[in-house]
């Protein structure tokens, strides 16, 4: 049931005091590389502080082949719970416990972000994850061996970490039109990639010091980001021109053009959310969603467990570091931000969406086979396979989390009456969440009898997230070669454009 939002938001403290100081405001085209330049921090900063877990694996829990402990200082005997045979496992738990508690506060976080101001539960949520990241590697100093400890520090934060999807996808949503909208996000979504190689080269320069600074560096990165937030995001357009004696709200100070555009923006107090019910009938959804869920247990077995991989596995006759591990899978990254770029431009292009993931899907299926078979014989192979890897993996599902989601969030289908972004993104998101959940708990497990049968279960879960996209992509075949299909391009195709007035830019 569709319920109005009352919330009473103010302009960002940080943009009064710059308005103060400069005597004048801004345009909006400048508000809008603002966005995006927030946006982009704040979610590299989510993505940074999940990679220590992935860098600190093989530092928690030994190889026990003498070959590979050429790094002493780093090695060490482990970390107690994590240090004895069953340590992969426990390792394993761990990540199903952040991203179980991730992709189930996914669906509530979607609501809570299209009701409440998005800038407040956006700082909320980096501040509280940063916190709880940060308890993690105290544990290091405190000498904490519980389990328990451990688990119940990444199932709070995976809570907190559940804020920042919906939350950007939404703001950036709602400051851009669909026209642009594959290759702004692609470029935007570069986020993802950027933030894991920082978290990556983070925790990989301070290992050497403790593996507790490791998660101490990137949690302090989130709380500076969550300030950033705090002082200068503005969720709507309408919010950085709040009149609080003139209501409703004016465009003063915006030139002719600018508040053109603002006049096609309906103000936030007369926006409704929408339920996750109502969200799920929005046509391509749960379609989406189900590709999501096998698409990002695949690029999530990778953030997690690549490093750990890298470290034990022979690369040219030779082993590599626990810390070159760490540098070298950023590499992975490197490919996804131009696969986020290359599938956005691409998809913007055709106009089609679903033929564009469901391409690079399988893919990445031959590419993640060549890396396994091929990815040993040297080092300067292992890198460009990787790279490729990276960008057919990650380009789907960057697609998928910010073009598609937006596009979904702002369907035809609502009528320009209802705020559903940030809602339709945690739905779609939240059930990849659990895939990304899944990912990770099953490599803890299979990697025990060998590496083989991981990329087989990657290969198996991309192909089924191309599958999923199979009725969209015969849609979307059949509106290109004009044919009459039973079922509507626009309903099943999110990257159609919407029933809307096109705003002076978009023109």
């Amino acid at each position: 049931m569709c319920q109005r939002s009352e919330t009473a938001r103010r302009t960002p403290p940080g943009i009064l005091l710059m308005r103060s100081v400069r005597g004048k405001d801004w345009r909006l085209k400048t508000y809008r590389y603002m966005v995006l330049m927030i946006t982009f921090i704040a979610y590299a900063c989510y993505h940074a502080s999940r990679k220590p877990i992935g860098i600190v694996k093989s530092v928690l829990h030994p190889h026990p082949n003498p070959k590979l402990t050429h790094d002493p200082k780093l090695i060490g005997d482990g970390w107690a719970p994590f240090e004895g045979p069953d340590g992969t496992s426990k390792l394993g738990e761990i990540d199903v416990a952040f991203l179980a508690c991730y992709s189930l506060g996914m669906y509530v976080a979607g609501h809570l972000g299209d009701t409440l101001d998005l800038r407040l539960f956006l700082t909320t949520g980096m501040i509280g994850s940063g916190i709880f990241v940060g308890i993690f590697g105290m544990g290091y100093f405190w000498t904490v061996h519980s389990f328990w400890f451990y688990l119940v520090m990444q199932m709070i934060a995976g809570l907190f970490q559940a804020t920042g999807w919906p939350c950007v996808v939404a703001v950036v949503g709602n400051w851009f039109g669909k026209r642009k909208r594959g290759l702004i996000m692609g470029v935007w979504n570069a986020h993802t990639s950027v933030g894991n190689i920082s978290g990556s080269l983070l925790a990989a320069s301070v290992l050497e010091v403790g593996w507790g600074w490791s998660f101490i560096v990137p949690a302090a990165l989130m709380v500076f980001g969550g300030l950033i937030v705090y002082f200068f995001l503005p969720a709507y357009p309408e919010d950085v021109h709040y009149d609080e004696e003139a209501q409703p709200q004016t465009t003063k100070g915006i030139t002719s053009e600018g508040a053109a555009e603002l006049a096609s923006v309906e103000g936030s107090g007369s926006r409704k959310s929408v339920g996750i019910f109502e969200a799920c009938m929005i046509p391509g959804v749960i379609t989406f969603a189900l590709c999501l869920f096998f698409a990002k247990l695949v690029a999530y077995t990778f953030l997690y467990w690549l490093p750990y991989y890298l470290s034990r596995t022979e690369i040219g006759g030779e082993y590599v570091s626990v810390k070159s591990a760490g540098n070298l899978s950023a590499l992975f990254d490197v490919g996804g931000i131009f696969g986020g770029i290359l599938a956005g431009y691409i998809s913007d292009r055709l106009h089609a969406r679903a033929i564009t993931a469901a391409s690079f899907m399988y893919a990445a299926i031959l590419s993640m086979l060549l890396y396994r078979l091929y990815g040993n014989l040297s080092m300067n192979l292992n890198v460009a396979l990787m790279v490729v890897t990276g960008l057919f993996v990650n380009g789907p599902y960057a697609l998928i989390t910010t073009a598609v989601s937006a596009d979904l969030g702002t369907h035809s289908s609502l009528r320009g009456n209802s705020r559903a972004l940030a809602t339709v993104t945690a739905i779609i998101d939240g059930t990849g969440s659990v895939g990304a959940a899944i990912g990770p708990l099953l490599t803890g497990f299979i990697s025990r009898k060998g590496w083989d049968g991981v990329f087989i279960m990657l290969m198996l879960s991309a192909f089924a997230a191309g599958l999923l996209l199979s009725r969209l992509v015969i849609a979307e075949i059949a509106e290109k070669a004009g044919k009459s299909i039973p079922f509507s391009s626009e309903r099943h195709n999110p990257g159609a454009p919407a029933c809307r007035p096109l705003l002076n830019e978009e023109r």
